[in-house]
Formats: C-alpha cells, structure tokens, sequence
C-alpha cells in the first residue's frame, strides 16, 4: 500500500516549481542563486472586469454591433473613451467607466480589464534557479534539512531559529518571551496561549514554529506579520522527537520558513529549509513511497494523533479495529515504548 510522506530530513535535496497565477514575465536567470524574498518573476493583470453587451445595449443584433465596436483586443482605453457608437438619428454611445484594457471582443460584446496591478513572485526558498517556465515561473533546486508542517498561515521570511522549549512536550506562554529573542524565528511545542501570540508580535519575532497549536487560535494565528508554521497537529501532543531532534540541534542557525497552505492536490504545505554545506548534492525527496517495516512513522488520527513510532511489520490481511472494521493494519512501536495496531489509512511515512 502506497503510504503518504512527511518530510524531516536532516540532508536532502529539493526542488519545488514558484509559479505565477496568470503568465508574466521572467525575472530571475538559469543558474541565479535566490533568496526566500527575491522576486523571480511578475506579472501584471486587472483588478476587475466589466462585460459590455453592446448589442443589448444599443438594441441592435450582434451582426450589427460588431460593426459599431470602435476597439480590439489588446487596445488600451481611457476613461470616457468611446467603445461602441450607434451613428443614427438620434446618436448613442458605449464609453469605458474608467482606463483599461480590451481583452475580448466578439458576438456583440466587449470585455474590458479594469484596474492594473502586478503580482510579484518570490522565490520562497533558498537554493538555485535550475528550470525556467516560459512566462510562468522557475523551478529552484535546495539542499539541506527539510521540516514539513501541516498548517502555515502564507508568510514567508528567513531569521536565526531559537528554541524555546527543554523538553518536546513544553508549551509556549507569553512569560517565556523578552527582548532578546526579537528578530529570531521562536521554536516551541504546544500554544493554546493567545498572549503568546501577541507578545511573539510585540517583539517582533521574524517567524513561530509550533509543535501543535489550538485550533481556537487559528484565526489569530492566521493574521501575525510574520510565518507561522505547525508542524504536527492541533491536540496538544509533543513536537515528534524527529523534528525536535532536527530543529534544536540546528539552533541559532539561520534558516527559511515558506508557511503556505496545506493542499493535497497540488502537493503544497507549510515547509522549512536550512542551507547547509554539501560536497555533492544529496538524494532528492520521494513524495510516496511504500508502507514496510523499519519505517519512522507518525499516527494522524485519534487516539494516538502526532505520535511518532517505528513500523515493526505489516500484518496479513485484514484486522479488526475496536470500531468493527476491518482494514488493512500494522503493528507501531511508538517513541514511549508503547506498542499498538494501527490502520494504514492513520499513518504517514516520516522520511
């Protein structure tokens, strides 16, 4: 069985693709070392779009009205500009509301972009521009650890990572902050605090990495000007020892946080990165691989959920869980010794 993959990887290469929403144009070049904050490429495109049926509007079929359209697609348009005119006895006319652009014009109608702004993307990550995408974007090349969450709240900045916890299982209160940790990327386990989150703010620190946090705080969460990234859930469980050993012996370390969503089905989650020195580059990630025994392996679901363990084999057949169903299962050491069946469907590979 094919078996979901979290990535903590303590050396590993990565390469992820940074692309715009609509196309633009190139800025970064084959080769080009980035920053998480460089702009690789922009794109420019309207804030709104106003359809004018022109036939409607001057009561005549679509046949006709195209003759009376005044503009093409690609034109530029100013406010008040005539768009259709109606040259009869009694004259009457179709002008653009404000400046714009015509992008469609056909059957009748017209189809004017209002408002220009410009997207610029970033590159989100350290490494090396590897691929350019015609008008859409690069693909950059990382190497070294790699921490992968499950929520982020879409901020992206680079600091000194600073561990604020002595034990995975600590949680993070506002009396555990001062001054000197402004400017740092905070490392804790578990937050239900929302003081927590607002003295983080006042500080300011440059990003927060949680081992779990309380979905009642999401929301403020969601809205701090810096990257917050969780990495494990949102029950109070400790930061995985995986991640905890990783993350705390990299401490004061500089690395990356690109907290974007979590979507399955574009493969996008919430990611931090810290550059190291390679020789040669390490073996890349492997977005699936295949349930076995000796794997490091995390529970997603009650009543073990963020655990972590190790796969000790896979059983034949079909079990029957406490529910009543019957799945395909294995049997997980976990970290604190404790021995348990678990459903395939409730893990996910760490590695």
């Amino acid at each position: 069985m094919l078996a979901p993959v979290t990535h903590i990887l303590p050396l590993t290469t990565v390469r992820r693709e940074r692309l715009l929403p609509v196309p633009g144009h190139l800025i970064a070049r084959m080769e080009q070392k980035v920053a998480p904050l460089d702009v690789v490429a922009d794109a420019n495109f309207g804030q709104e779009h106003i359809l004018f049926d022109v036939a409607q509007l001057l009561h005549v079929t679509p046949e006709v009205a195209k003759n009376m359209i005044q503009c093409k697609v690609g034109d530029t348009v100013a406010a008040s500009q005539v768009i259709a005119q109606n040259k009869g006895l009694i004259p009457q006319v179709v002008k653009a509301p404000s400046p714009g652009k015509v992008i469609l014009v056909g059957g009748g109608q017209v189809l004017l972009e209002i408002g220009e702004t410009t997207i610029e993307l970033h590159a989100g990550m350290p490494g090396v521009v590897t691929r350019l995408i015609a008008e859409r974007g690069v693909e950059i090349t990382f190497s070294g650890a790699l921490v992968q969450g499950v929520w982020g709240n879409g901020r992206v900045d680079t600091g000194l990572i600073l561990p604020l916890m002595e034990k995975p299982e600590d949680s993070l209160t506002s009396a555990m902050m001062d001054v000197s940790q402004r400017g740092s990327i905070i490392l804790a386990g578990y937050c239900n605090d929302p003081a927590a989150l607002q003295t983080a703010a006042e500080l300011p620190a440059r990003g927060l990495v949680l081992g779990s946090i309380s979905p009642v705080l999401l929301p403020q969460a969601a809205q701090l000007p810096f990257p917050v990234m969780v990495i494990d859930g949102f029950v109070q469980n400790p930061l995985n020892s995986t991640a905890y050993k990783l993350l705390t012996t990299n401490a004061k370390r500089e690395v990356t946080i690109n907290a974007e969503a979590f979507d399955r089905y574009s493969g996008t989650r919430p990611e931090l990165f810290i550059s190291l020195p390679v020789t040669q580059e390490p073996p890349a990630t492997r977005e699936v691989e295949t349930f076995a025994p000796n794997q490091s392996v995390r529970l997603v679901r009650a009543p073990h959920a963020g655990a972590v363990g190790t796969l000790l084999n896979l059983r034949p057949g079909q079990s029957v869980m406490p529910s009543g169903l019957r799945v395909p299962a294995a049997e997980v050491k976990l970290d604190s010794g404790e021995q348990v069946i678990v459903p395939l469907a409730n893990l996910e590979v760490l590695g």
